[in-house]
């Protein structure tokens, strides 16, 4: 049985390999883009099973256009993947002002959007998927990446109340949690001028190991929109996904210290309890 996806940010990346192995299976796909053109072989390739429409997340307006003109042109709609996305490669004082706004208005107002556009077709067809991707970073933190991680950890907390609210409506939420993986994003990530005040801190550290290609990619692209797929195919529906070896070890060891950290206030936490509450 085929299926129907929409995905944002097809250009590369994951969104272009899960749409080279959906069509390549038979479903279809409504890919968006900020560059249609971008697409033009796997148009050539699959015809009608391809509907392509730019899109930048960005421009709330048209999120809802394009959402909708999926909708109608395809019918039903599956699946829905948030996957566009930007990231700044910067220290908290080294980032612009407009650098800022764009990694927000990309990977948290524009996620928002998407899912916002959504869900109304979703409920009226009686259910459906949606893939959040987000990251590693959306759990745990590394230097040089704080509006990045401002942006996935605010998507994250949203894509948990949005999980709750749906799941009684047949539609389930999952997000999806890639780690260090060769996909062009690295290369991809803008950055600002460095400070010299960090370079012999944990930012500059970092700085120099993507630098030098010493920074550990341990994931394979292909396997994990492999995953994705496999997983929308199971019908399971977990709030999260971790996929990596460097996902797991990371995301687990800051769930622990999060938890340990909040243990040793738990005294604190319950003093400040009113009289006559129940603790």
């Amino acid at each position: 049985m085929t299926s129907t996806w929409f995905i944002t940010g097809t250009s590369s990346g994951f969104g272009r390999l899960l749409t080279e192995r959906l069509l390549a299976r038979g479903d279809r796909v409504a890919a968006t883009l900020r560059l249609p053109e971008a697409l033009d072989d796997l148009r050539e390739a699959y015809g009608e099973r391809l509907w392509v429409a730019r899109l930048d997340v960005t421009d709330t307006a048209e999120v809802h256009r394009v959402v909708d003109a999926a909708f109608a042109a395809l019918g039903r709609i599956d699946v829905v993947v948030n996957n566009a996305g930007y990231g700044v490669f910067a220290s908290v004082e080294e980032a612009s002002d407009e650098q800022i706004r764009r990694v927000i208005d990309t990977n948290l107002i524009g996620s928002i959007d998407v899912v916002r556009a959504a869900l109304p077709r979703l409920r009226a067809q009686g259910g459906g998927r949606i893939l959040q991707v987000s990251t590693a970073g959306g759990q745990a933190t590394y230097p040089n990446f704080g509006y990045y991680h401002a942006s996935k950890w605010g998507i994250e907390g949203f894509c948990e109340t949005v999980a709750r609210e749906v799941a009684p409506l047949g539609i389930g939420l999952t997000i999806v949690e890639p780690g260090a993986t060769p996909t062009g994003f690295g290369a991809g990530l803008d950055t600002a001028p460095a400070m010299p005040e960090y370079e012999a801190t944990p930012a500059g550290e970092v700085r120099r190991a993507l630098a030098d290609g010493s920074f550990p990619l341990p994931n394979d692209p292909g396997k994990i929109a492999d995953a994705m797929i496999a997983l929308v195919d199971s019908g399971a529906t977990p709030l999260r996904l971790p996929l990596g070896s460097d996902t797991y070890a990371d995301v687990r060891a800051a769930l622990g210290a999060r938890l340990a950290e909040h243990e040793e206030q738990r005294e604190v936490a319950l003093s400040v309890v009113a009289e006559g509450a129940p603790a």
